[in-house]
């Protein structure tokens, strides 16, 4: 994706002892790159979400775990680092996924390769998600594309979160459909939930789209029901963190509740996601562990002031206590179908077996 006419991916390598990220959290009001040296750093990164998203944060846990290699390749650093890193999103699956493909390109190797090894599976990782994401594209356009020829008119699609290139390599996840669709003269209008409370809707996913063109509006969480009602919603289009064998899925918090209100109202509901998100050694959403986040993302909001100034404020009640599960699971019987690199399929065991049958139960 560009910016500003120059093009950027979220992750990207300088040299071979240091790599760059956008800095999310100074979205959307001021565009910062940071330079990472460490897995300390990497691991900072991910766990105050300067960088996120399921597949993005996997590619670069993959970077720091290279550069701590770089400095001792040793299996205790291998082992220890890749704790580290992966501690600091327990949900989504592609952190952990990531840094065992790491490890299984370095262990049993001579100490001396290593460090290469790990930035060259890194670089994969990293390509083969901008590969996966612009397949994900490609089949979404089809369901959008079919449902356009249907209503004849501007179809109206709600999305959750932000599943788009900043969570993501490039591309994106649930944006990648509508990126392509747009860009083939389909007339089409993005609802974007707010996705309280850190917002990533109102500030990535509408920074993303109003980069790209795309119409869209921004709405309150709680307004996606009202709107599926008065008939305003076509297409429920999200991403996800973990999906387990059984198809049901972990996202971002509201997520759930999108999907009940889709059901109640006939609005298709997809997931779209890598196969790199698919955990088969789970059997069912409750086993997937939902992080807590910090209880100031509820009580306090950060923002612009009048004056251009960037401050964070209080908005509860001062002693209040807030509860911040930073993520909920929608069971697969709510969900349409899942979007993939590979086709379409149904939000089942079977579904996703028919086009990943040779997946292992310990591939994640």
């Amino acid at each position: 994706m560009k910016i500003n006419g120059k093009h950027y991916r979220s992750v990207w390598p300088q040299g071979d002892d240091a790599f760059g990220i956008i800095d999310q959290t100074k979205l959307p009001h001021e565009f910062v790159t940071l330079t990472l040296r460490s897995a300390k750093d990497a691991a900072q990164a991910i766990r105050s979400m300067q960088t996120r998203g399921a597949p993005l944060i996997g590619a670069v846990a993959a970077y720091g775990l290279a550069l701590a290699l770089r400095a001792d390749p040793s299996d205790e650093t291998l082992t220890t680092t890749s704790d580290t890193l992966r501690a600091t999103r327990p949900t989504a699956v592609n952190l952990a996924w990531a840094l065992k493909r790491v490890g299984d390109a370095v262990r049993n190797r001579p100490r001396g390769e290593r460090a290469a090894l790990a930035w060259k599976e890194a670089a994969a990782i990293a390509d083969e998600d901008v590969a996966m994401c612009e397949s994900i594209g490609r089949h979404g356009l089809g369901l959008i594309r079919e449902l356009a020829a249907q209503k004849k008119r501007k179809l109206n699609i709600l999305t959750h979160c932000n599943a788009g290139w900043l969570a993501t390599v490039d591309y994106g996840t649930a944006l990648a459909p509508i990126y392509l669709a747009h860009d083939a003269g389909i007339a089409l209008h993005v609802w974007v939930d707010e996705t309280r409370p850190r917002n990533q809707g109102a500030a990535l996913t509408a920074f993303e789209l109003g980069g790209h063109g795309v119409e869209h509006t921004i709405i309150a969480d709680n307004a996606g029901g009202h709107y599926m009602q008065a008939g305003e919603v076509d297409l429920c289009l999200v991403g996800t963190d973990r999906v387990t064998a059984n198809g049901d899925v972990a996202n971002k918090i509201g997520t759930y509740l999108k999907a009940l209100a889709a059901q109640d109202n006939g609005v298709p509901f997809y997931v779209a996601l890598p196969s790199s998100t698919i955990d088969w050694s789970l059997h069912a959403g409750r086993d997937i562990p939902i992080e807590e986040r910090s209880a100031d993302e509820v009580l306090k909001l950060a923002g612009r002031t009048p004056d251009g100034r960037l401050a964070t404020v209080e908005i509860a009640a001062p002693g209040s206590a807030a509860a911040n599960p930073g993520f909920d699971i929608t069971p697969a019987r709510l969900v349409t179908g899942f979007i993939t690199e590979r086709g379409v399929c149904a939000a089942s065991e079977e579904g996703l077996r028919s086009l990943f049958p040779r997946a292992s139960t310990s591939s994640a």
